[in-house]
């Protein structure tokens, strides 16, 4: 390409135009640059909450008002440091430290902010230890003695260390073990019980319950009654273990504390662990992150359940937007006599995908739930009544309402599709004696099928991120149990989920603890940008796959 051209008096100019593509190369520049400053600021903020930092002590200036509870020493993570205007008459600002103490049992809050100008001294000890509890999140402090049922071990003890190891390993046992008891085989019982007894409800209403019947169900309750009673007092067992042996600390403010063995979830020592030993925490905190279920109010724990309940109700939304998308847009471009009622039809669907979402939410509430949903359990579950089964928000309506958010995306780039098949393989297949709907079978589908799935990769784009509507059809802040489990039907498409979106709006706007919140908000986003990204990477290589498959066909 050129980018000069003779004139009429022989010199040579600029070639028009040449500007413009400059000032849009330049704008194309600035907005790949804020992509990646994008990604690139919710990376640092989503990846540093898991690598163990180091543990600084402070020491206070004398009547510093950062002090807690009147200590002079504080310790904690520094996680900002950052400059703040005083407000005096001579104006200025001055550098202060963020500072994640923990403790927030004993402390009532696990940040503390500190002016440079009120710290007298830096120190990083050796002994003080980083612990992750069940609840009031980490523990910070120095080790002091352990306290089991046969003895006392002191934190000098040459073999302190490892005994807290394998009582903290047996905690975390005892802690599956109890979960397990809990949510799978009482659960198990408990569904079973409400089986019978809404088996015995709907033999009431159809007229058919005898005195025998009615027996029998009891006798059933009885023995699982019987078995609740027995797991229960295991998990009972179990739990006055976990208080029995104590853990004594001393908080960096000089006071010591005690909490159950059993409430401990992992410990290390921040300030002596090496490079090697911090990247093996650090994948170690990921899978955390991603295995396990929030606890503290979302703020602690993990988000596997928001990350099963997205995959599912995308997946759940592509298997539904498709057919109907697919076979709207046949009829349209394919048997439709093209005329003003085509063409607004076409309008409509285009003005549809300006519609904003939370308009779908509530024609998914009416709709979905309210009508189809409370018909749904007033012919098929009298019994459950007035409860509702499918007259509820769960993940079938919520995916079924992103599925009518989407359509018109899935319509018009099948269109697009269908129209870019040529003329000439449609009449070729016409002329060898197939009928027009074996030439758009066996044609014209299969060279559409990458326009298809394009369609399909925008779609599964917009429905992954949406949360406005999942508020109003089914999506909850913690939701007990997943979709899909081992307990018959196996598929529960009745029950409401969790969303990483919606995971991402509950933490940065309802959580009590807005400090602690913010690393997750970062960590819970990069994920959700990881799993749109995957869904479309694997329906995009499908779709390039697909196009060199029929490339010969489309052309």
């Amino acid at each position: 390409m050129s980018f000069f051209s003779p004139s009429s008096s022989g010199k040579v100019e600029p070639a028009s135009g040449e500007p413009m593509v400059w000032f849009s190369g330049m704008w194309l520049g600035i907005g790949l640059l804020m992509i990646v400053t994008l990604l690139g600021v919710i990376v640092k903020n989503g990846l540093t909450i898991f690598w163990p930092s180091r543990v600084v002590e402070v020491e206070l200036v004398e009547g510093s008002p950062a002090s807690i509870q009147g200590a002079k020493v504080l310790a904690g993570e520094v996680r900002k440091i950052q400059e703040k205007r005083i407000q005096s008459e001579t104006g200025g600002t001055a550098r202060e430290k963020q500072l994640f103490v923990g403790n927030r049992d004993a402390y009532g809050f696990g940040f503390r902010y500190l002016d440079e100008a009120d710290i007298a001294k830096l120190s990083e000890p050796e002994g003080i230890v980083v612990a992750e509890r069940v609840e009031y999140g980490d523990l910070i402090g120095y080790p002091v003695a352990l306290k089991l049922a046969d003895g006392e071990v002191r934190a000098d003890d040459p073999g302190f260390f490892d005994r807290l190891k394998k009582v903290v390993a047996a905690g975390n046992a005892r802690r599956h073990e109890i979960e397990s008891i809990e949510k799978v085989q009482i659960g198990r019982i408990n569904q079973r019980m409400g089986s019978l007894r809404l088996a015995e409800r709907k033999a009431e209403l159809e007229g058919r319950l005898t005195e025998d019947y009615r027996t029998g169900i009891a006798a059933d309750l009885a023995e699982l009654q019987r078995q609740y009673e027995i797991l229960a007092g295991k998990a009972a067992n179990l739990r006055a273990e976990q208080k029995s042996g104590l853990f004594v600390y001393r908080l960096p403010t000089g006071t010591e504390r005690e909490i159950p063995v059993g409430d401990l979830m992992q410990f290390y020592f921040p300030n002596q662990i090496g490079f090697f030993t911090r990247v093996g925490h650090f994948f170690s905190e990921v899978w955390h992150f991603l295995s396990r279920e929030p606890r503290e109010a979302n703020t602690e724990g993990g988000v596997f359940p928001a990350i099963f309940g997205t995959f599912v109700m995308t997946l759940l939304m592509s298997v539904a937007v498709v057919p109907f998308g697919v076979v709207a847009a046949i009829y349209l471009r394919e048997y439709s006599k093209q005329g003003p009622l085509v063409r607004a039809v076409r309008i409509a669907v285009n003005n549809l995908a300006g519609v904003p979402s939370i308009v779908f939410g509530v024609f998914g509430l009416g709709f979905f739930v309210y009508f189809v949903g409370g018909s749904i359990d007033s012919l098929f579950f009298p019994e459950r009544l007035p409860t509702p089964t499918y007259g509820t928000g769960g993940i079938l309506w919520a995916s079924l309402t992103l599925a009518l958010m989407t359509v018109p995306v899935v319509i018009v780039s099948t269109e697009e599709a269908l129209a870019a098949v040529t003329r000439g393989a449609r009449e070729a297949s016409l002329a060898a004696g197939a009928s027009k709907w074996q030439t758009i079978q066996r044609i014209v589908l299969p060279a559409s099928v990458p326009g298809i799935i394009t369609g399909l990769v925008l779609a599964m784009a917009r429905g992954a991120g949406e949360v406005a509507p999942l508020m109003l059809v089914g999506v909850v802040k913690l939701a007990p149990t997943l979709p899909l489990d081992t307990v018959a039907p196996f598929i529960h498409l009745e029950r409401k989920f969790m969303h990483l979106g919606f995971h991402i709006y509950d933490l940065g706007f309802q959580s009590p603890d807005s400090e602690a919140a913010k690393p997750m908000v970062f960590a819970t986003t990069l994920l959700l940008i990881g799993l749109v990204v995957t869904l479309n990477a694997a329906a995009i290589l499908l779709r390039e796959k697909l196009r060199r498959k029929y490339a010969s066909s489309a052309f």
